[in-house]
């Protein structure tokens, strides 16, 4: 039996509506007409945030409308369990293990919240055992999808022979509220998407080990990333400046969290970051002084998929497996609080 936990399996699931960028682009020119000057001085965004398309749980003309809390609570709540339950029913086929075998559960999302929580819920869908532990975790945006791998790790090293699965799903478009006009509002249409993912972590199993795994704080940063809470929603909140923090302050706590476990970057081989958008793509590009080619997993995903929040770094690791890179991965990814995220995995045998 392995002292660290492996992720034996892996598995991605989005909703069935594709959205193409350039009809986003004409559906937000109508939507934002009230402030015909902003928009105007935005639109490029829509060509230069590195999106193709992306998947929503709601058709596009959705978006063009107003819509409360509980129309969106109850949206959020019927497509976020039904993808985790696509993504979970994947993870588990592709490992050959029973939903009856899995100990616990930790379910990541920054997008929505329920109470009874999404593990709940799921376990009305699945043939989950009715004594396993559950973990809902919420607050992490962006940065959702390693630390939550992260926590899973920790709960999964603490007892050697359990099962758990970490299930990560993020419906940003739903959060999206026509009567925001903020610049922040404008420039999230242009890179949001929704998606899920499924990763089932044991010390029994074969697959990659999780060596490492940790986070950074920094202080005085609660307005970079994050929510505001308004009357029919979330609002969207995020600073111009984070491809420049993340240019001039990413890599110091890169090289200390890898210190702390007697690596450098030197010493990895794949790069697996969470691609926030385009800009910041370049930004943490620069920073690690890797050559473009170290990222085109992260652009691949982003011009795919969008920005899904938690979920997209999985998506990107999800791509990466399947190429079948070998070698030692970083895994990396930026949220509120301000907060990044890092984990280390070694490859299998």
């Amino acid at each position: 039996m392995s002292a660290s936990p492996r992720l034996a399996s892996l598995a991605v699931a989005v909703p069935d509506v594709e959205i193409r960028q350039q009809d986003v682009a004409e559906a937000a020119g109508l939507v934002f007409a009230g402030r015909p000057d902003n928009f105007e001085r935005l639109r490029p965004v829509y060509a230069n945030a590195g999106v193709e398309k992306r998947y929503s749980c709601v058709p596009l003309s959705w978006y063009a409308e107003p819509h409360g809390w509980r129309e969106r609570h109850d949206l959020f709540v019927r497509s976020a369990v039904e993808l985790m339950h696509r993504a979970a029913t994947d993870c588990l086929r592709r490992a050959g293990v029973d939903a009856g075998q899995v100990d616990g559960l930790v379910v990541v999302s920054t997008t929505g919240m329920a109470t009874p929580s999404l593990d709940a819920r799921l376990l009305e869908r699945m043939n989950f055992r009715r004594d396993i532990m559950r973990l809902p975790v919420f607050g992490y945006g962006c940065a959702g999808g390693v630390i939550g791998l992260s926590r899973t790790a920790a709960l999964s090293r603490a007892d050697p022979g359990s099962h758990w699965l970490l299930l990560v799903v993020e419906l940003c478009g739903l959060t999206f509220r026509p009567s925001d006009k903020s610049n922040s509002n404008i420039v999230a249409t242009a890179l949001f998407g929704d998606g899920a993912a499924a990763a089932l972590l044991s010390c029994e199993e074969a697959g990659p080990a999780i060596v490492a795994g940790g986070e950074h704080t920094w202080p005085n940063s609660l307005d970079v990333m994050g929510w505001q809470i308004e009357d029919d929603g979330f609002g969207v909140l995020f600073s111009r400046n984070i491809p420049t923090l993340v240019r001039t302050q990413f890599r110091q706590v890169a090289d200390a969290f890898l210190a702390r476990h007697g690596l450098t970057l030197g010493d990895i081989d794949t790069f697996v970051m969470h691609p926030g958008g385009a800009k910041v793509i370049d930004a943490l590009q620069e920073a690690l002084e890797l050559p473009r080619e170290a990222l085109e997993s992260c652009r691949s995903v982003l011009r795919d998929f969008g920005n899904m929040s938690a979920a997209t770094v999985l998506f990107v690791l999800h791509r990466v497996l399947e190429e079948q890179r070998p070698g030692r991965m970083l895994l990396g990814a930026l949220g509120p609080g301000f907060t990044a995220g890092f984990m280390v995995l070694e490859p299998d045998g």
